[in-house]
């Protein structure tokens, strides 16, 4: 677990100035304008299931959130919120950038310290960053954007970012393009209760421009895919929050019944896993 090391006054925490102490054990900064908090941290109860089978993201992305953000990530100064078990974390890392993983849940937390030791690791969300003003290049939610309260979580990258620097949101979801993937999310909203389409992916910039803000956000569509067996493709469904909080009993007839839909698809038992990548990135400007 981490230690005093993961601080973010510590003198290896990427180039961040004078932001409160932190760790993976230290107590989660206050949201409570998201009532979708305890949903988010449902997560923990899946943790080790979310890093095994979660999609990584195609360097693609990282061109894009380059040429959008306009910026290199090569020594970037990064916060990634919501970071989770580091997916997108190690990414961008491995792109050069000084990342600062912000995660608020302690069991994904752990994962992420086991997967990057090396990583400063900080226990809060993005509705209250402690970190000081105009002390980003770049701040990055990749699948976590929705979890915030965007009237809050929207000023508070603002004013973490220096003038020039930006904030990128995306999600992988389930490619609309794609018959099966439609078929399936139309079987899973049938199933669990209160499940969306993932509508936020498409909505960030709409939400964004509301705020009134400066500056106007850009959207960019990928696309993506990657084959997996169906057990690890099941794997991912059951780490979603909608699975993780009803329970392995209660998602068990729900999986099993994918399971067999799947079969009748891919009868080889390898899904051809489709994404759509959907970015938005939002640029910094002095008003």
């Amino acid at each position: 677990m981490p230690d005093a090391a993961d601080s973010l006054g510590a003198p290896d925490a990427g180039g961040f100035r004078g932001a409160a102490p932190g760790s993976a054990d230290a107590p989660v900064a206050s949201n409570t304008a998201s009532p979708d908090l305890a949903l988010a941290l449902s997560f923990d109860t899946v943790a080790a299931q979310y890093a095994a089978a979660r999609p990584s993201y195609p360097p693609e992305l990282f061109d894009a959130v380059q040429e959008l953000a306009g910026l290199s990530l090569s020594d970037a100064r990064v916060l990634d919120i919501g970071a989770g078990t580091g997916i997108a974390t190690r990414l961008l890392r491995d792109r050069g950038a000084r990342v600062v993983a912000v995660e608020p849940g302690p069991g994904m937390g752990a994962e992420l310290r086991r997967a990057l030791p090396d990583v400063p690791l900080v226990r809060a969300v993005g509705d209250a960053l402690p970190f000081t003003d105009a002390s980003a290049d770049l701040v990055t939610y990749a699948q976590s954007w929705h979890w915030t309260d965007p009237a809050r979580s929207v000023p508070e990258a603002l004013r973490v970012l220096r003038p020039g620097g930006a904030l990128a949101v995306w999600w992988n979801v389930p490619d609309p393009d794609a018959e099966w993937t439609v078929a399936q999310e139309t079987r899973l909203q049938e199933a669990l209760p209160g499940y969306h389409r993932h509508g936020v992916a498409t909505d960030a910039p709409a939400l964004i421009t509301a705020l009134g803000l400066p500056a106007t956000p850009v959207f960019r569509r990928l696309h993506w895919s990657r084959r997996v067996p169906i057990d690890l493709h099941l794997k991912h469904l059951s780490s979603r929050s909608y699975f993780a909080v009803l329970g392995p009993e209660r998602s068990a007839p729900i999986l099993a019944a994918e399971r067999a839909h799947l079969l009748a698809r891919f009868p080889d038992g390898i899904v051809d896993d489709a994404y759509a990548l959907e970015l938005t990135v939002l640029r910094h400007r002095t008003p």
